[in-house]
């Protein structure tokens, strides 16, 4: 397999993976390659979105292995974590998020619905932290600073392994603080 897509052809996304249980909602930007063709959230072995989670609930074995995907999935669900993307489809090649052109944002007002315990939207990454007014209005939910508003709105450091600047710890100590600031840890 060729580690491109075709150019110029649009691409879709992945549904939400989320419950009337979920407390934080983890938001990025758009798929990787990887990830799209698994059809599996944070696919590329190098990124470290699930390393973190297990780092942060040692305890609780994360599922592994071909197949394991539906149940790692249920795995975010009982730790009360919900996974989507910002954008719904976008025109891109490669798996860069500077490459994303023509993106089109997902559908947030629906979610509200589907998860109205939410108390906190975590961005991973950059380019999603820059729709977080966008999402928050989406949900009915004022755009104000985070220690004002009804669900915390934070931007994390991207577990992508595009982000070489910060280290793992790095990353697990942010990751960390926000999953404590909401209960979950």
């Amino acid at each position: 397999m060729t580690s491109k897509m075709p150019v110029g052809a649009r691409l879709s996304g992945l549904p939400p993976v989320v419950s009337p249980h979920a407390r934080v909602l983890i938001l990025g930007s758009f798929p990787g390659i990887a990830s799209l063709r698994a059809r599996q959230y944070y696919g590329h072995p190098q990124n470290h979105f699930w390393r973190i989670l297990e780092a942060l609930w040692p305890q609780d074995v994360l599922p592994t292995g071909p197949g394991s995907y539906t149940e790692r999935c249920q795995w975010l669900l009982d730790h009360r974590l919900g996974v989507w993307d910002v954008y719904a489809s976008c025109v891109r090649e490669g798996s860069l998020d500077t490459s994303i052109r023509e993106a089109i944002v997902n559908d947030f007002a629906s979610l509200r619905a589907h998860c109205p315990g939410l108390s906190a939207i975590a961005h991973n990454g950059a380019e999603s932290f820059k729709h977080a007014p966008q999402v928050l209005r989406s949900l009915h939910l004022p755009a104000v600073d985070a220690a004002n508003a009804p669900i915390e709105s934070i931007k994390l450091p991207s577990t992508s392994p595009a982000n070489a600047s910060w280290s793992f710890e790095r990353k697990l100590a942010a990751w960390s603080d926000l999953m404590a600031r909401h209960g979950l840890l």
